[in-house]
């Protein structure tokens, strides 16, 4: 069963090298399509025995992934972009699930590595190298279009769904310049697309969730509200749409609709790891509601699903320090200090449990640790720690 690893990229010379080795063991030929570098990205594939070519970039996502399609000589297409790699312990997985002579295509968890608030999605990258399918819309391409043409035409075949994390993006580290250049870039394409396909629910999510986050709530809500409207929805796109307004109406304090949305959103029968969002909105809206009881059971549900979610196991200790459980909201502060030990707000929260527990000592060591970091990250949180301090004559 042979397969290849199908890419696109432009100046990736600092995650393209990671990006290869990781899929050197499953892979038995890289393809990868430049769209315009200047750095040593080409270099970089070249050395490490990758088939490259060049594009003249269309300002189109999906016509570049379907020409390095065109490239694939393999039974298996594995898409990745640089700055992610393949998980080695999911190759045996990837392996067994390709031996399904009816499967057609194989869902993969990614864990978005920064993303603090949506730290999983679902993504379809690998699948057969068939014909029929190819990548559609500019941006936020992907093969679900036809991958559903087909599956209507030719029943037999199949759509697998991994559980386990099969890829790591490290994307959403990137500076916050580069990130406000990408949303544009985003806005503008899916703008032009969605003229054409108004009732796109993919787009519609991931446009409206874009006019949230620019500050256009109104735009943003007649987007997700119009998918919503469309008929079938693909579960893991009608989550996100509810997700969404679901964090908007919170944002507005319109609760009664957050709590609507959020409720249908960890209903649809999707990943467990995709529905943390949702577990941890839903809490932090309880927190707002002044409800910490209620917030710590969405919490632990967000922790039960990802023991190695750091911001989940913060959050479930807050809600527990403030439903006066102490014990649990230590033993939670330092989990997630232990999974993430320069998380500053830990420490200083570890601090404040552990002086409202009377161990001043253990306090004080704690917020000294907090001061620190957020000194050592430019957070001015670390001088204004320091005074209330000096203030309760601790420091």
């Amino acid at each position: 069963m042979s397969i290849s690893l199908c890419m696109i990229v432009k100046d990736e010379e600092a995650t393209l090298g990671e990006c290869l080795e990781s899929v050197r063991d499953l892979v038995d030929e890289m393809i990868v399509l430049d769209t315009g570098s200047s750095d040593r990205t080409i270099e970089i594939a070249q050395a490490a025995g990758a088939k490259v070519s060049t594009y003249e970039w269309q300002n189109d996502f999906a016509a570049a992934r379907n020409e390095a399609l065109k490239q694939v000589e393999s039974e298996w297409v594995l898409v990745l972009d640089a700055d992610e790699v393949l998980v080695p312990e999911v190759i045996p997985g990837l392996k067994a699930a390709m031996q399904d002579e009816h499967c057609l295509v194989v869902n993969l968890v990614r864990q978005e590595l920064g993303a603090k608030q949506v730290p999983y999605s679902l993504v379809s990258r690998l699948f057969r190298n068939h014909p029929d399918l190819a990548f559609a819309r500019a941006y936020h391409e992907s093969i679900d279009d036809s991958v559903l043409s087909l599956v209507e035409r030719e029943s037999h075949w199949k759509v697998l769904e991994l559980a386990e994390i099969a890829i790591r993006h490290s994307g959403y580290g990137a500076e916050a310049i580069a990130q406000r250049r990408k949303a544009e870039r985003a806005r503008s394409i899916m703008e032009s697309y969605l003229t054409t396909h108004p009732d796109d629910p993919y787009i519609c999510n991931k446009l409206g969730a874009l006019y949230l986050d620019a500050g256009e709530p109104e735009k943003g809500r007649e987007l997700l509200h119009r998918g919503l409207q469309v008929d079938p929805v693909e579960p893991a796109v009608r989550y996100e749409l509810h997700y969404h307004l679901a964090c908007t109406y919170s944002q507005s304090a319109e609760y009664d609709l957050a709590e609507k949305h959020f409720q249908t959103a960890v209903e649809q029968p999707i990943s467990p790891y995709l529905k943390l969002g949702a577990y941890n909105n839903w809490g932090n809206m309880r927190m707002e509601q002044n409800n910490p009881v209620a917030a710590v059971i969405l919490f632990q549900k967000a922790v039960e699903t990802d023991l190695g979610f750091a911001l989940g196991f913060f959050n479930l200790a807050t809600a527990l320090k403030a439903a006066g459980k102490l014990e649990g909201a230590i033993a939670c502060y330092q989990r997630a200090i232990e999974l993430e030990p320069t998380y500053a707000e830990a420490h200083q929260g570890l601090g404040v449990a552990w002086l409202k527990g009377g161990r001043v000592f253990e306090s004080l060591e704690s917020f000294r640790k907090a001061i620190a970091l957020y000194q050592q990250q430019g957070s001015p949180e670390g001088d204004r720690l320091q005074q209330v301090l000096r203030d309760m004559n601790l420091g």
